[in-house]
């Protein structure tokens, strides 16, 4: 087995077994472990599949889709829009905690504290090369949208995330039944980045989780 399934948690490997059967995955392998030859790639192998560590399949209750990890040392975790804690919070990141103090929620240290609670922080890329965002887009793309998929399939839904048009354009991978919150990417500039800070996301989506009789996440520690 490749490093990209070894790292990938048991129970999603069990969900997605067909999917890592298909020719497709071995040339991602290769694609990967090649980038990694030479260059510099993140975010690191062994947390390449942070995301799906911190948030077991059957404990999905929100995915929040990012593009792909942070292209500058030090700043991917594995997790979507999230950094080491400490760390200086990049534009995205930084737009997250605006909009969050806007509904008068004290942002989190580190974003894994959602993880734990069933908020799946997925990337569509799970790598990305230094300083080459969106070049490991394209050899991702099936096996994203089998997740999601997957996740949309279940018989108990789950509360989708799409923050801008490129996470919006999975919408058509999902129930047209099962709840969608939508907004502006938190990357925006100018007017955009205002609707974003100002869309309500978070309460909206435990307003939808209530509707789905789901527990509230707390987006704060506080």
């Amino acid at each position: 087995m490749d490093e990209l399934v070894e790292q990938l948690p048991p129970d999603w490997v069990q969900v997605l077994r067909d999917e890592l059967k298909l020719p497709y995955w071995v040339e991602l392998e290769q694609f990967v472990a090649t980038e990694r030859t030479q260059k510099e790639v993140y975010p690191a192998p062994e947390i390449t599949f942070a995301a799906f560590k911190a948030t077991p399949f059957k404990k999905v209750r929100v995915v929040i889709l990012g593009q792909d990890p942070y292209p500058n040392p030090g700043d991917a975790t594995g997790l979507a829009f999230a950094v080491p804690p400490g760390h200086r919070p990049p534009t995205s990141l930084a737009n997250i905690h605006a909009a969050l103090r806007a509904e008068n929620i004290t942002p989190p240290e580190d974003l894994a504290y959602w993880a734990q609670q069933g908020v799946l922080l997925l990337n569509t890329a799970l790598t990305t090369p230094r300083g080459d965002a969106g070049r490991h887009l394209a050899p991702w793309k099936p096996f994203t949208g089998r997740v999601i998929r997957a996740l949309d399939g279940r018989d108990d839904p789950v509360v989708w995330v799409l923050w801008g048009r490129k996470a919006q354009w999975w919408r058509k991978l999902i129930d047209p039944g099962h709840p969608v919150v939508t907004a502006p990417h938190p990357a925006a500039r100018g007017v955009h980045r205002s609707e974003f800070v100002t869309a309500r996301t978070f309460s909206r989506v435990n307003d939808e989780l209530a509707k789905l009789g789901c527990d509230a996440v707390r987006w704060s520690t506080n």
